[in-house]
This record gives C-alpha cells, structure tokens and sequence, in this order.
C-alpha cells in the first residue's frame, strides 16, 4: 500500500510539472504586468559569449519567473499566507491598514535628503534670485498610518530639519496639517485630487496670489475602479479605488504644451485610465518640462512647479491663481538644461513640492 501510495505521488508530481511546462510552452507571453506596472522580461537573446558568461542562463532565470503561468495568482496565494497563516505585519515591505496599503520607507537617508536641499539651493541661486521661491514637502502615507501601528518609519522631523538648514532663500510652506491618511488613495501613494482643494488654498495663499482654488467651481468626473500601484505590490485582494478628477470651463480649454516633444496635449487624459499606469490620466504622467496655459484667466502670473508625480494632480487646482504654469519634473531633465527651455522672467513665483518619499531619495534630483 505504502508503495503504491509513493508511486501515486511521482506520477501525480510529474503530471503537475509536465502540464505547468507544456502550459508554460503554449501561453504566449505577456508584454507587460498591469498589476505590478512594469514590463516582463522576454526570452534573451542567444548568442556563445552570453551563454559562456552566464548572462544567458541569469536573463534566462528572470524571463521563466515573469512569464511563469498564473504567476500572479501564485504571487496572491503567497500574500495570503503571509499576512492570514503567518500573521506577519508586512509582504515585502508592503503593509495594509484596515484596506489601506502602504509601503515601509525606512530609514531617513540623510545624505540623500541634504542632496536634495542642495539642488533646491543651487537652482534658486542659478535661476531664481529674481523670484519669489518657496518649498513645500508633501508627506507620504507612512506619516499618518506607520509609527501608530507598529511600522518603522523614517524620522520626519529629522528631514525638515535638514531641508530647513540647507535651504537657502527659499521660503517653506508647511502643508502637513492640511492632510490625512484619507486623502490619499488606498491602493495607491498618491493623494487625491478631490481632498486637496484645502492644500491648494494653502499654498495660493502662501504664495501671495489673493485667490483660493475652493472658491472655484468644479465638475466632479469619476473612474472605476482605480488599481493604484500598490494594490498590484500588495497582491491581495480588496476594494479598487475611484479616481475623481476635477474639471471647468477654465481647465478644459488650458493648453498644455510638451517641451520636449513640442507637441500640445490636455491637463487630462482619460483615455490613459486603461493603460498601464491609470495615474496618467493627470497631464499624461510624468514627462520632462511642460506648460499650462490658462487662456481665460484674469491675472498674468506665471508659475515654477518644481515637482514629482504628485505634482500633475494639483497643477489644475493651482490654476485659479495663474495664467501659466510651468511643470518640471527634475528626476527627468538636468538642471543645466532649464536655461535652455524656459524664461525665467517670464514668472513671478516658483515652488518646489515633492514627496518625503522622492526626498529621501534625493539623488534622483539631476
């Protein structure tokens, strides 16, 4: 009995193995992962000096792990044993607050932060001397959910600390009170373009324009569902998001002009919803240097917005206040270059606002 048990067994291992390759060889492969955002890794490229390197079988070994068959009903089946069977508190640095998901950033990397305040410096100094600059950081989902649950969480403090030191000439603009872990998307690190209307005014007022975007009327457009980046991360099943976007008269007829590529486009996208990433809906995602005009506004104040990603949700509310603004995502064009691509006197105010996650990764900043 015992060895027909055992026999039943290899025969079974075998059966389960040779479908899962014949399954493997069948299915053809995916271009790109939608859940986690990225593109999958195709078959290498053969050749003798690869397969004598090794490069061959590690591109090899990559390419088998993304194109595996039900690869991310697997990956959710190992999520589901961490967090329910194992109780552990994260899945890959990925931890869920009553359906809100969230990324551990820790430590504070303060080498990374100071370069950051440095760039901020440099540029105000090369660029700016002639216009009111101001800083403003947006703090990331771990500063509300982290620390009070258990999670380690860089020392936010530490970094305002440092950006307060090195920042020279540039005035800051506190905007850690106007928010809360419900103004961010749950299944995404972005905030909400629908919560921040009280942000926007802070930073208008701030900034001196006499206006407040919540004394402008908005047309509410909704999109479902919304899987934000860390829901595919997390790989555990729950509740999309919405993505709310708000629209006038004003916003519809801005022009939004690519630098880089000289073509015009609109502040939003909502055909990009069904793309890879959905969060593109917002001024196409993320591109080098791009400028709104506001053909309808009653002031000619122009404005610098320094930003990353979170940057393109608020670019429209910031509009009450400007007739142009002027978006520069510095993770993707050499500050050398701005000379090149924009006149400066063509502004009054410039603002940088980044994420405490982008800072503490500051070496991004070129």
């Amino acid at each position: 009995m015992e060895k027909i048990k055992n026999i039943a067994t290899i025969v079974l291992f075998t059966a389960i193995i040779f479908c899962f390759s014949i399954a493997n060889i069948i299915v053809p492969d995916a271009g790109i992962s939608f859940s986690e955002r990225r593109s999958l890794k195709q078959f290498p490229s053969f050749s003798v000096r690869d397969v004598l390197s090794g490069d061959f079988f590690s591109n090899f070994e990559k390419y088998a792990l993304d194109q595996f068959v039900l690869r991310d009903r697997f990956r959710s089946i190992k999520a589901f044993m961490n967090f329910n069977v194992f109780k552990q508190k994260d899945y890959n640095g990925i931890y869920i607050i009553n359906g809100n998901i969230s990324r551990i950033d820790y430590p504070l990397n303060e080498k990374a932060v100071m370069y950051a305040a440095d760039k901020i410096s440099s540029i105000y100094t090369r660029y700016l001397s002639n216009i009111s600059a101001a800083y403003a950081v947006i703090p990331d989902k771990n500063y509300f959910l982290a620390r009070d649950n258990g999670y380690l969480c860089m020392d936010y403090d530490i970094m305002l600390g440092i950006l307060a030191e090195n920042i020279r000439g540039v005035k800051y603009i506190n905007i850690f009170g106007t928010l809360s872990a419900d103004d961010y998307y749950r299944t995404d690190i972005h905030w909400r373009q629908e919560r921040i209307i009280q942000t926007a005014d802070k930073l208008l007022e701030e900034l001196g324009t006499g206006v407040k975007a919540s004394d402008v009327s908005y047309t509410v457009k909704r999109l479902y569902p919304f899987y934000g980046a860390y829901y595919g991360q997390a790989a555990v099943a729950t509740e999309p998001d919405t993505l709310v976007y708000l629209t006038n008269d004003n916003i519809e007829k801005a022009r939004v002009f690519d630098h880089y590529y000289s073509e015009y486009g609109s502040i939003y996208e909502p055909e990009k919803f069904t793309g890879v990433d959905p969060y593109e809906v917002f001024l196409a995602g993320q591109k080098p240097v791009v400028t709104v005009e506001n053909p309808n506004s009653e002031t000619n104040r122009g404005l610098l917005l320094f930003k990353d990603s979170f940057g393109n949700s608020i670019a429209p509310l910031l509009l009450a206040g400007y007739s142009r603004i002027t978006l520069i995502d510095l993770r993707l064009v050499s500050s050398d270059a701005l000379g090149d691509l924009i006149d400066f006197s063509e502004y009054h105010d410039a603002l940088f606002l980044y994420c405490t996650q982008t800072l503490n990764n500051g070496y991004m900043l070129k």
